[in-house]
């Protein structure tokens, strides 16, 4: 069994959305069938001041957990990066295959990670798009984000097969992940 990985938000000592990091968590250990599961937040002591990524590593026997205090990064422009055989179902913390394909983005802030001509991910959030009054995001994505499923559960956003040739179709575009929640972009450009 690999290692995993859950990235936690903390501001000011107060932790977010933890009953769904908890689901992913149990969800992963139970793909293993192990069924002994620990309670995530007990683990969890944030500092009480500043905005904080919590990056709990987990297998089946251990949690270790470190605390990063989070900087946004700008992102404004995204390069489409094409491969049908990527995997990233669990959020592993052997990140290689993302790493390798992030690191073809020649001179772009991000990627787009197009599977079988299907938009899926960024290579470190989720991506919705707005058109006709709603919010919009991948049916398949690499990794079902926490934030992800809490919005669709909300409400707030709707699963659909976006293809890489409507992109320039929608009038907005949102990132969404643990730390920055839902982020409608200012700006932004997709590059091939």
């Amino acid at each position: 069994m690999n290692d995993f990985l859950e990235t936690i938000k903390a501001v000011d000592g107060e932790l977010f959305n933890m009953s769904y990091h908890q689901k992913r968590y149990e969800s992963v250990l139970s793909s293993f069938g192990f069924k002994n599961y620990k309670n995530l937040i007990e683990y969890l002591k944030p500092p009480k001041l500043g905005v904080y990524r919590c990056r709990l590593i987990y297998n089946k026997e251990n949690i270790t957990i470190t605390y990063h205090e989070y900087k946004k990064r700008d992102i404004n422009s995204f390069k489409l990066i094409f491969n049908n055989e990527i995997n990233y179902s669990q959020k592993s913390a052997s990140r290689e295959d993302i790493d390798a394909l992030y690191d073809k983005r020649d001179g772009c802030d991000e990627i787009l990670i197009i599977k079988n001509l299907l938009v899926t991910d960024t290579s470190i959030a989720n991506i919705a798009f707005y058109d006709s009054g709603i919010w919009l995001t991948p049916k398949n994505p690499l990794l079902k984000g926490t934030t992800r499923d809490r919005l669709i559960e909300e409400g707030r956003l709707f699963e659909a097969d976006i293809k890489a040739q409507s992109l320039r179709n929608f009038s907005k575009v949102a990132l969404l992940n643990a730390m920055i929640d839902f982020d409608v972009l200012d700006r932004y450009e997709f590059l091939i």
